[in-house]
């Protein structure tokens, strides 16, 4: 079932998610239901707050697009640095330069409670800490030192090239 993307302006996107404690069939449903609306909307992650609930609960799509369902997620590892455009479902039609990690490792669980670690780069390592921040009431244009829109990033690429 597609799930409502809640926008920047509600309160909901700023409160702290709670940690999950029931691994069943609520949360597969939910885990479900934010697979399809992720996949509808062409993002690359998802947070539960950002469909209405507060659990900490986020997916992100690899390079390999794979689907990684993270339940109580925490960033265990970072190392280097990259700065580069980011937008969100969340904030649509809006884009800042962010600073993040290169490489980031996240220990979370899996559907049914396991816990396991992931490691990646690049855009995946920017999306993990991008979705973890929903969690605790965070958006990226809080991190970006301004806010482009699609005219203003389409103006800036026709300079480049």
């Amino acid at each position: 079932m597609l799930r409502t993307i809640i926008t920047q302006g509600d309160p909901v996107l700023n409160k702290v998610s709670h940690p999950v404690t029931k691994f069943d069939q609520k949360l597969w449903d939910l885990l479900d239901d934010m697979r399809e609306t992720l996949t509808q909307s062409n993002g690359v992650g998802l947070a539960a707050p950002q469909v209405g609930i507060l659990r900490r609960v986020v997916l992100v799509i690899n390079a390999n697009d794979e689907v990684l369902e993270l339940i109580n997620p925490t960033i265990i590892h970072t190392e280097g640095e990259q700065e580069g455009l980011e937008g969100c479902l969340s904030v649509p039609g809006k884009w800042g330069n962010v600073k993040r990690p290169m490489k980031v490792r996240v220990r979370a669980q899996d559907r049914n409670g396991q816990w396991f670690e992931v490691e990646d780069e690049e855009l995946t390592a920017r999306c993990f800490c991008h979705e973890l921040d929903h969690l605790d009431g965070h958006l990226f244009s809080e991190l970006a030192d301004r806010l482009y829109t699609s005219e203003e990033l389409d103006a800036m690429m026709a300079e480049e090239e």
